[in-house]
């Protein structure tokens, strides 16, 4: 499904804005909490403690939380709505717990038996910071279950933080939690203190998003006409124009993109098998239309899934209740702070890997703790994640510290697909999904799924990491990534490198942000299941030390960037046409070509830097160059509809006129290619002056095949000659890296 061009996000101007010098705003922030855990901010500590809060008495508690309490509003398709964990207790070596095995199944035989969402609760807990008037109010929500796309577990807490002056009365800050503590929070800077807070749950998984315009129960990221944005989150690159991504997860499902949801599995079996699930059955999970057992399983990206239609709206007595389907209980965390813990056997998810042998499956945890022992739940600054909102309060409030210096990992993901300025099979171009993807840090044990296509996570550690993204119905991505510089806060811009870092110093000092981009200048190409091949890169054993390794296609440009140590894989979309380099440590560049076909893995073994490799490369582009030319003169005599046929007869091989010309160009080009091969044999002998003049000889005459291409172009079919345009200009510019190359 197509977004409307107001709200859809254009990749140049996220990048532009990364590269620009316009970032100060966007210093980052102490940000702990998430769906689960709380986390550190990477390795850039603030250097204070939590600031001392407090908890006011209990009818000043119970004010507070009557008078914010939100709306809840849930997803037709949803199946686990808030509600008391009390009811699912059992006491264990002394301590009071929940067992997930006893809250699935509990709560889902309940709920078949009466129709109605069990004992329908919300939780509060306040929080005043001390010598300051400045309060929060926590909502807790509490669901028995958490189904995603490949991220389910036991038992899933929600919050929403409503950041109030007590000497005012007013609302300062709204901060609804997110998937993960790397995803930024949907928040709202000054809400409207006559407008109760609305929560918009994402099926399955609960992630809060915020609903506070005039247009109830739907998301909106942007302002539209007369509308306000749901949020007031800065844009993901800094810059003044208002069409700017805002950095906040949102609802996918409620912005026109879409992501299909998988089967939890447990023991090898998915989890309504289990034998203690007995009320569980497929129905009790997201629905099927919903639903796919695994991305691999998909040849495409969806494109059937359901958009999200508002099921039944929570509100409590009062203000939240004036819509509501289901009345909730209001109850303070006090009462379930004796539960110790919420367990459950874990919950595995797989990510898909590239490697150069085997597409490992790398499995990851997502677990649940309880509020009351995260760093958010006494100190809910710690779960502000945009760093305007935090700066905006501690320019109000002493208690709040200001942002301190952060490391994000940045990408958009594309899709990878033909080209239609190219010949059949002979080239590609990118476009944006219409599903969101999950990526994952390696070294983090929470993945993140994408938000209107971009791929963020905040609060990284400096060092090596490794980024995996996989995405329904395409192939899967892994890539190296360098991140930060230690927050040195000096300036700097974006290059065109898969690793690209931007460092952002605020026009106050007070903190810097340092932005590192993944895959090429920000961006992943992903390529569906039913078109991918790999591409095998074997550095073992080869002469030189090898330090990166990048794809280009002929019309799609650069596909992929990464270091190179040893084994690599991308997975190419078979209708491409590319060339992949290498350089090694001493800058010398080897080039190879690769003309995918089918679906067998296509490797390049102990490749090679140096004249020698790059000659061989211009004699093997210049022969697929010159079959292609001599097939348009072999074949039919006009143009099809879709430009791909012949040129007229009279420009065949050994007829008159422009035959002659194409003729030439291929003897030409028959000179060009002998001369290539000639510099590879001798740089493979060691002959340095051989191997340079044949290279003299190779440009002279490739200078000459292109003027004789040039004055033929014109009578070629367009996409033919388009397609021969850039080999030749590919084979000019590795003959000239095999003329400057120190290294035979």
């Amino acid at each position: 499904m197509s977004e409307p061009d107001d709200a859809r996000l254009r990749r140049r101007s996220l990048l532009g804005a990364l590269a620009g010098t316009g970032t100060a705003a966007l210093a980052g922030c102490p940000a702990g909490g998430g769906d689960a855990t709380p986390t550190s901010t990477g390795d850039d500590d603030p250097g204070t403690d939590a600031p001392p809060t407090e908890t006011p008495d209990a009818d000043r508690a119970r004010e507070l939380a009557e008078r914010f309490a939100p709306a809840l509003t849930y997803d037709a398709a949803e199946r686990w709505f808030p509600t008391d964990p009390r009811q699912y207790t059992s006491e264990r070596d002394g301590e009071t717990v929940v067992d997930g095995f006893a809250a699935f199944d509990g709560y889902t035989a309940t709920f078949e038996e009466s129709g109605e969402p069990p004992a329908p609760t919300v939780f509060y807990n306040v929080v005043e910071y001390a010598e300051s008037p400045l309060a929060v109010v926590q909502f807790w929500y509490y669901s028995a279950f958490d189904q995603f796309t490949t991220n389910f577990h036991w038992h899933d807490w929600e919050v929403l933080h409503v950041f109030v002056d007590t000497d005012s009365g007013d609302p300062q800050l709204l901060v609804a939690s997110s998937h993960s503590p790397r995803v930024p929070n949907n928040e709202f800077l000054d809400p409207d203190p006559d407008r109760v807070p609305r929560i918009l749950s994402e099926l399955g998984s609960h992630s809060s998003a915020l609903s506070l315009n005039d247009r109830l129960n739907s998301f909106q990221r942007l302002p539209l006409e007369d509308l306000p944005a749901d949020i007031t989150n800065r844009a993901v690159g800094v810059i003044e124009a208002l069409a700017e991504l805002p950095a906040a997860y949102g609802l996918p499902r409620d912005e026109g993109l879409r992501l299909p949801y998988v089967v939890p599995e447990l023991d090898g079996a998915p989890i309504y098998e289990h034998d203690d699930l007995s009320a569980v059955t497929r129905e009790s999970l997201v629905p099927e239309a919903l639903t796919v057992r695994s991305f691999d399983d998909l040849s495409e990206p969806p494109s059937d899934l359901p958009a999200r239609e508002t099921g039944v709206v929570f509100g409590h007595d009062g203000r939240s209740a004036v819509d509501a389907d289901v009345t909730y209980d209001l109850v303070p965390t006090s009462e379930v702070e004796n539960i110790a813990e919420f367990t459950g056997p874990q919950l595995n998810f797989e990510f898909a890997v590239p490697e150069f042998a085997e597409n490992a499956i790398a499995s990851h945890i997502t677990t649940a703790g309880t509020p009351w022992d995260q760093e958010r739940y006494a100190d809910p600054a710690a779960d502000i994640t945009e760093p305007a909102h935090r700066a905006a309060l501690a320019d109000q409030y002493d208690a709040i510290d200001p942002p301190g210096p952060i490391n994000d990992v940045i990408a958009t993901v594309s899709q990878v697909t033909q080209s239609p300025d190219a010949p059949d099979g002979e080239g590609v171009t990118t476009a944006e999904t219409a599903v969101e993807a999950i990526a994952l840090l390696r070294s983090d044990p929470v993945a993140a799924p994408t938000f209107r296509g971009v791929s963020m996570f905040r609060g990284v550690e400096s060092g090596s990491h490794r980024l995996t993204v996989n995405a329904p119905g395409l192939a899967p991505h892994d890539e190296p990534v360098e991140v930060g510089n230690g927050g040195s806060g000096t300036d700097a811009t974006a290059t065109a490198t898969a690793t690209a870092t931007a460092t952002a110093t605020p026009t106050d000092g007070s903190a810097s942000r340092t932005t590192t981009l993944a895959g090429v200048d920000g961006d992943i190409p992903l390529v569906a299941n039913e078109a991918a091949t790999k591409l095998e890169v074997d550095a073992d054993g080869a002469e030189a030390e090898l330090t990166e390794v990048a794809v280009d296609d002929d019309f799609g440009g650069r596909v992929y960037w990464a270091p190179l140590d040893g084994p690599d894989a991308v997975y190419v979309h078979r209708d491409g046409a590319y060339t992949a380099e290498v350089r090694d440590v001493d800058d010398a560049i080897g080039a190879f070509r690769v003309n995918p076909s089918d679906t067998a893995p296509v490797r390049i073994d102990r490749p090679r830097t140096g004249k020698a490799s790059l000659a061989s490369f211009v004699a093997s582009i210049t022969n697929e160059t010159a079959d292609q030319l001599a097939a348009i003169g072999s074949d039919g005599d006009e143009e099809d509809d879709d430009g791909n046929a012949s040129a007229p007869t009279d420009a065949r091989p050994g007829a008159t006129g422009k035959t002659n010309v194409l003729g030439g160009l291929l003897r030409a080009m028959e000179a060009v290619s002998g001369a290539a091969e000639r510099a590879a044999e001798r740089a493979d002998r060691g002959d340095r002056q051989g191997t340079d003049r044949a290279l003299e000889a190779l440009a002279a005459n490739l200078q000459r095949a292109v003027e004789r291409f040039d004055g033929l172009r014109d009578t070629l079919p367009e996409r033919a000659a388009a397609s021969a345009d850039r080999r030749f200009r590919q084979a000019q510019r590795r003959t000239n890296q095999a003329i400057a190359s120190e290294k035979l």
